[in-house]
């Protein structure tokens, strides 16, 4: 497409196609192996989330990002990264590998030792395919991720279901993560048709590390502030209860990663195309609204059926993780709109301010958490959803000096969404309250919120409401 806004939207359509089928799939799956599997065996792969995830984004190092802020990418670029990021997974694999038995004694269980070994493969694996997939990520190449990553998806859940059923327990979600890599990393390097080179300089690395080093500790601080409670579990508690809320935040983020992928796909190189002020604020406001449009009602109508949804789908052994899973979706519903911000001052080159918002929230987070310790895991995931969500007033803050986009007008934007979505929510909650049978209620709650919200919209004029339903209209009758 020649215009942006064209491609945006193309982009913004199959970024929903990408997340709506990559949450479709997850839904399946994660069904499957939630009546196969126990809280302990979840709970035997959370203890290792945080160092999987740390180790991902060291060896990716904010290379994806900085390729795209770059004006003008050469191959020696591209090679230059690849071979950069090839030689720092080995080495944090290596570092790994003699790690594990320290990390199996930190959380009193033994047989962490192989399965880390096992796991950890799977980065050295996925930094293979970090320079394609910034090619795709830089060209708005969302059509192909989509197809990318339905297929791992599809064949990587089949071999985790598999050794489930068979009896391999959380060895299956191992091996489901490592059929993942493999498959998306033989895709991007099928689509993108890119191949390394052995000659190559690290001075384009050189020069790119100043912007994605500040990437690499803020993605680190991310994960942390993210697996908080991952880590606080696995000590303070057990691994029944660690495994519980795995249970519960893979719901959670199941809901809000729908939205928040869709918009990474797009607004970060969009955001990098806009240099006018006021044309960087209009966007951003118009992102604003469709962010809170799709995202609240979502997430806070997945909170209210949270308990319905959970013993229908994995049955009442998993019912400790309704609760949790109800409080995990009120931050939820803010996690776009912070992913949003985060990428407009990526986008603007401020990885600074990203880096130290970062770590000032994950250094906050988990000092609260800690202080309410004692008084069990409820007030522990209060204060986390509680601090979360008034941060997003630290991010909008820094989008304001950039643009201009007042408190006053952000909340303007967001309001009428979230008011909407509070209302229904609660009207819902209490009008389905006396029905026992639980798909009459999970079923009821759903379509009296979902259709009241649209009818509403409608109604009252809801211009990204209707924008969006003419694109998605168009687009079927072109098709």
């Amino acid at each position: 497409m020649s215009s942006l806004k064209e491609k945006t939207a193309n982009g913004l359509l199959w970024g929903g196609i990408a997340s709506g089928l990559q949450q479709l799939l997850n839904l399946v799956f994660g069904i499957f192996l939630g009546r196969l599997l126990t809280d302990a065996d979840y709970g035997m792969v959370g203890y290792l989330t945080v160092f999987t995830l740390i180790a991902g984004s060291l060896q990716e190092g904010g290379f994806i990002s900085a390729l795209n802020k770059r004006k003008n990418v050469t191959r020696a670029d591209y090679n230059s990264v690849f071979w950069f990021n090839t030689l720092m997974s080995l080495s944090l694999y290596t570092l790994l590998f003699f790690c594990a038995p320290l990390i199996a004694d930190f959380f009193h269980e033994p047989d962490l030792t192989p399965l880390a070994r096992y796991v950890f493969a799977g980065f050295v694996i996925s930094s293979l395919n970090i320079v394609p997939r910034a090619y795709l990520f830089r060209e708005l190449k969302v059509k192909q991720n989509t197809i990318i990553s339905f297929v791992a998806l599809l064949t990587s859940g089949i071999v985790g279901v598999t050794m489930a059923w068979q009896g391999f327990a959380y060895w299956g979600i191992a091996t489901q993560s490592i059929v993942y890599a493999v498959c998306t990393t033989l895709g991007t390097y099928w689509v993108t048709r890119w191949w390394p080179s052995i000659h190559f300089s690290f001075r384009p690395v050189r020069e790119m590390l100043g912007y994605s080093g500040r990437l690499i500790i803020t993605n680190v601080f991310v994960i942390l502030n993210q697996q908080l409670f991952s880590i606080l579990l696995g000590k303070l508690f057990n691994r029944r209860e660690l495994g519980k809320f795995t249970q519960a935040n893979k719901w959670n983020t199941m809901g809000h990663s729908l939205i928040s992928q869709m918009l990474y796909s797009v607004t970060q190189p969009l955001f990098a195309k806009v240099d006018d002020r006021e044309q960087q604020r209009a966007a951003l406001q118009k992102m604003v609204r469709l962010t809170a449009c799709l995202t609240f009602p979502a997430m806070f109508g997945l909170s209210v059926i949270a308990h319905e949804f959970i013993i229908i789908t994995i049955t009442e052994k998993w019912l400790a993780s309704a609760a949790m899973l109800q409080l995990l979706c009120i931050w939820g519903a803010f996690v776009p709109m912070q992913t949003l911000f985060q990428n407009f001052l990526l986008a603007r080159g401020r990885s600074g301010i990203y880096m130290w918002g970062t770590i000032g929230l994950a250094i906050l987070v988990f000092g609260a958490a800690l202080l309410v310790s004692p008084y069990g895991l409820e007030w522990m995931l209060r204060v986390f959803v509680a601090v979360n969500i008034l941060w997003l007033l630290f991010w909008h803050h820094f989008v304001r000096r950039l643009t201009g986009y007042g408190l006053l007008a952000f909340l303007k934007d967001m309001a009428p969404y979230l008011g909407l979505s509070v209302v229904l929510c609660i009207g819902a909650y209490f009008l389905f309250s006396g029905v026992t049978h639980l798909w009459l209620s999970l079923l009821g709650k759903v379509l009296f919120v979902g259709t009241t919200y649209c009818l509403t919209l409608w109604m009252s004029g809801s211009a990204i409401f209707r924008e969006s339903l003419l694109f998605l209209f168009q687009k079927g009758k072109a098709s």
